[in-house]
């Protein structure tokens, strides 16, 4: 009996190993970053570097803890490599990760409001509010995602308006209507700073706090 309590004791101390190798790739903040990145779509190191504000190295560096913890994959096309998520499942565990740390670390629900408190008078709708009036047709719903994470998936009705686009393509937009900006979901405070910019332009503007992921899974579950 002994010996049968000491090899499941290994086996148990063997798995927990096994786990660690997750939680030693998500102990970096620039990783997080990577990850959530990579949730909306598949990148170059070109690309992730330009995302992250980090030199190419030290992405090359991030990604080889990432592919090490199998949380990334990657293909060749040409001279390029393109990463993406290892499996979808990935997205829905970061959506957890992101709902426990919100709920459990204050500073997160402080710094958010704190960062709104400085913008003017920016309201925020709910993913119901916003289908809502989807259904409707009261509202253009704008995706300030770069262009390729659009086409890579969006939510239905939404129109593409890169955030960097935003000053020249919202000239296009209907002054009479609402106007609705999202971006890559929590994390990202685009469609804040995209409503303030549109109030000061005389338009009637809201931001939604969820991207497309969230809104994927959202629905679903209702």
């Amino acid at each position: 009996m002994e010996d049968m309590l000491k090899c499941a004791r290994l086996f148990k101390e063997d798995l927990y190993k096994q786990l660690a190798r997750i939680g030693k790739a998500l102990s970096s903040d620039k990783r997080l970053e990577m990850l959530n990145v990579l949730s909306q779509g598949p990148k170059t190191v070109e690309k992730l570097a330009g995302c992250t504000d980090m030199n190419m190295a030290n992405v090359s560096r991030h990604l080889q803890i990432l592919l090490d913890a199998k949380l990334v994959k990657f293909t060749k096309k040409g001279t390029y490599a393109i990463y993406s998520l290892a499996d979808p499942e990935i997205i829905d565990f970061l959506g957890s990760l992101w709902k426990i740390s919100e709920k459990q670390l204050p500073d997160i629900g402080k710094m958010k409001e704190d960062f709104l408190n400085n913008l003017d008078d920016i309201h925020t709708l709910t993913m119901d509010e916003v289908m809502e009036k989807l259904r409707s047709e009261d509202i253009v719903l704008v995706d300030l995602r770069p262009q390729e994470e659009y086409d890579m998936g969006h939510i239905q009705g939404a129109i593409s308006m890169p955030m960097e686009n935003l000053d020249v393509l919202m000239n296009e937009l209907p002054k009479h209507t609402e106007i609705v900006a999202y971006c890559r979901g929590p994390l990202c405070v685009y469609s804040a700073l995209a409503a303030q910019k549109l109030q000061s332009e005389g338009f009637r503007a809201f931001r939604m706090e969820e991207g497309f992921n969230e809104w994927q899974e959202h629905f679903e579950v209702h």
